[in-house]
């Protein structure tokens, strides 16, 4: 059988079993656990334990539980509410403030929280209420939250720069460094779109009001005084130190990425006991239990998606489908649509971590040849990966969205959040004209290219 049948079959057999309802994980190594019965010598089974524990066996993994539990610990405080109500107090005067308030809340809560989820449920179950109390319509509140929500993935600690590291060898320090500025080009793009869509809200609620209608609450003038001002200072000041200190322990060269996960969970834990008195065993088991079930979650898919790729390496069809891609002769430009295309696809089906981990042997050898960065290529990529968490089916933060408001329709949340794909795929554009955006900081802390 030559290398397109069996890409073929492993490929629609991998459909299947996904389509099937199986859970990610499994459904992945299952058809890698067949794939190697039927294809590879009788032996090889006996090397599937060995395999998957020699990939999870790497130091850069062992971030990713720690960076989980500092996630957890954030978010199972009032951090997320504490955070929000500040931004709101101090940019409550701005046209739009509300909603600027609510992406920034959301930019650092992703910088301290590393997760997608806990940055929608967090600053969405405080944020949302707020918004439509105060005249936001319910699509538009849920959207802004939803791609927020988005930069948990982009912005570190990420976990998927973190599996992007692994799995194209690059360094994590430096893919850390690149996501920070395409994440503050997003903030920009999601706060300038609140300012817009406020402005456009605020005009119909004047023309209905002009009309005898019934009068907004968006036309309402909020002021804060300054006294109100200074009192909500303290209640971020913490998790600010937090945010400030892990950056420094790494980019300072003072801790590893593991060192560094390892002090940022410690910070978050000792932070929340000081902070919000969660120091007793009840406050913490539920941290602790959240943390296993994601973390093993977590390496349960990434350890199926590696034996995946293993198996996928050895068949030689990751090989071959790299070679086919490179004898096309694409344009650079063209190769990178059509990578990230195929990744927009995938992004309808899997979540980023399997996206990563079952692509790059394929997608990676091209680029280089075509002679792309892979740490710009990883955030691109990365800021890509983000559409699939607010567009259908998967959607994560949708459903995460539709779990914390029911009172909105599904339908209300996707169409809330289709002006923020949009404006994705410009910062996508954006990148591209301009990728010093993503490499000046790397560059400029680790002196070059690596």
């Amino acid at each position: 059988m030559t290398a397109l049948q069996l890409g073929l079959l492993y490929g629609g057999a991998t459909i299947a079993a996904l389509f099937s309802g199986i859970p990610i994980a499994f459904a992945l190594g299952g058809v890698a656990t067949i794939f190697m019965f039927a294809f590879m010598p009788g032996g090889a089974l006996d090397t599937i334990a060995q395999n998957v524990f020699e990939e999870l066996a790497s130091i850069t993994l062992l971030t990713i539980p720690l960076f989980i539990l500092k996630g957890a610990a954030i978010g199972k405080s009032r951090a997320g509410k504490d955070l929000y109500d500040a931004l709101h107090t101090w940019l409550g005067r701005v046209p739009g403030g509300l909603g600027v308030a609510v992406v920034l809340a959301c930019g650092l809560f992703a910088a301290m929280a590393g997760s997608s989820p806990a940055t929608c449920s967090a600053i969405g179950s405080s944020g949302i209420p707020e918004m439509r109390k105060r005249g936001y319509s319910p699509g538009f509140a849920a959207g802004l939250v939803a791609a927020g929500g988005t930069l948990g993935i982009l912005l570190p600690p990420s976990i998927v720069l973190i599996l992007y590291a692994v799995a194209s060898q690059q360094s994590l320090g430096r893919l850390f460094l690149a996501g920070l500025g395409p994440g503050v080009l997003l903030v920009v793009l999601f706060a300038s779109f609140a300012v817009f869509q406020w402005g456009r809200e605020h005009s119909k609620a004047e023309k209905i009001a002009a009309s005898g209608g019934a009068r907004s609450p968006i036309l309402a003038d909020e002021h804060f005084t300054l006294s109100q001002r200074l009192t909500a200072l303290p209640r971020v000041l913490p998790f600010l130190v937090l945010l400030t200190g892990v950056m420094v322990a790494l980019y300072g060269g003072f801790a590893t990425p593991s060192e560094t996960a390892g002090l940022g969970a410690v910070m978050a834990l000792a932070l929340i006991a000081v902070v919000y008195g969660a120091w007793r065993l009840s406050d913490l088991k539920p941290i602790f239990i959240g943390t296993l079930g994601e973390s093993g979650m977590l390496l349960m898919i990434i350890g199926m998606s590696l034996l995946y790729s293993y198996v996928m390496s050895y068949l030689h069809i990751s090989q071959s489908a790299a070679q086919a891609i490179v004898a096309l002769h694409l344009s650079k430009w063209l190769l990178l649509t059509a990578i990230l295309l195929m990744v927009v696809v995938l992004g309808f089906f899997l979540p980023p971590v399997s996206i990563i981990l079952m692509t790059a042997p394929i997608i990676l050898p091209p680029l280089t040849a075509a002679g792309f960065d892979l740490v710009w290529f990883g955030v691109v990529m990365a800021v890509v990966m983000e559409m699939g968490l607010i567009h259908p089916p998967v959607g994560l933060n949708i459903f995460v969205i539709n779990r914390i408001a029911p009172d909105i329709g599904l339908g209300q949340v996707i169409r809330g959040t289709i002006p923020f794909v949009v404006l994705m795929a410009i910062g996508v554009v954006i990148l591209s004209l301009v990728p010093g955006i993503a490499m000046w900081l790397p560059d400029a802390v680790y002196g070059g290219p690596k």
